[in-house]
């Protein structure tokens, strides 16, 4: 863990309201990622914690509330807005998505330089390097001309943690990066993690493996029916919770039966 909520904030999260029709998924949402730190973001299943992450990188539109980095782009959400007014938030930021989200007919190589070279319009040379370089880093040397279909569900998703990492992104964003493996290739991504939260990445991740968040994160964001309940250090929340809906949740998952 970098321990580094006493570094400048990066991004500051205030007030984000989300509805889908009658469903208030969002009600308010606050919270701030320092540079350099990780934070979690943890509760049931439809607490909006998905939600919330996609905000951040221009994934969903709130009907409310804003989303800044320092230094800018500060994005304030009106009802209406159009999606392509908060695309500018993928200049700071990029996603890990749960389910990969690859394109099947190109390789591996292809797919980790598309953004960079068509988005980014950076030099060929520099972005070629940067990918074998980063491939090389996360086990996927000998990868790079084969195609998704041929990957492990790890590989595939260490994949796309290259591909966001291509981007050079000030801030990281996971949505839950192991969920749709099997059990025995959970380590494998977790490892890349860990690894880049030494390194003194930013991150934003949501997760349901808590044991990974106590190891891994600084601050831990625990949400339940669209509002943040319980915010504080990942030693503190995950194991002396303060708030009664917080200890709850803990005691489900640690006693399920």
């Amino acid at each position: 863990m970098s321990q580094n909520n006493s570094a400048p904030a990066l991004l500051t999260v205030s007030g984000l309201h989300k509805a889908f029709a009658d469903n208030q998924v969002l009600k308010g949402i606050n919270f701030t990622v320092h540079a350099g730190e990780v934070v979690a973001l943890i509760g049931p299943s439809g607490s909006g914690k998905t939600t919330a992450l996609r905000c951040l990188n221009g994934l969903e539109i709130p009907n409310a509330g804003t989303v800044a980095f320092a230094g800018g782009p500060e994005v304030q959400f009106t009802a209406g807005m159009k999606p392509k007014s908060a695309q500018v938030l993928r200049q700071r930021s990029a996603m890990v998505f749960q389910g990969h989200h690859l394109f099947p007919h190109f390789t591996v190589l292809q797919n980790v330089t598309a953004g960079p070279l068509e988005v980014q319009k950076r030099p060929r040379e520099e972005v070629l390097d940067q990918a074998t370089a980063l491939l090389a880093r996360v086990g996927l040397a000998d990868k790079a001309q084969a195609y998704p279909s041929s990957l492990s569900g790890g590989q595939q998703q260490r994949v796309g943690i290259v591909r966001a990492l291509m981007l050079k992104p000030d801030l990281l964003l996971f949505d839950e990066p192991t969920s749709a493996l099997d059990p025995e290739l959970v380590g494998e991504v977790l490892v890349v993690i860990k690894e880049l939260a030494q390194e003194g990445w930013s991150m934003v991740l949501v997760t349901h493996e808590l044991a990974f968040a106590r190891d891994v994160a600084d601050t831990v964001v625990f949400m339940d029916g669209g509002v943040v309940v319980e915010t504080g250090p990942a030693s503190q929340v995950l194991s002396t919770p303060q708030n009664p809906r917080t200890q709850a949740f803990m005691q489900r998952l640690l006693h399920p039966f």
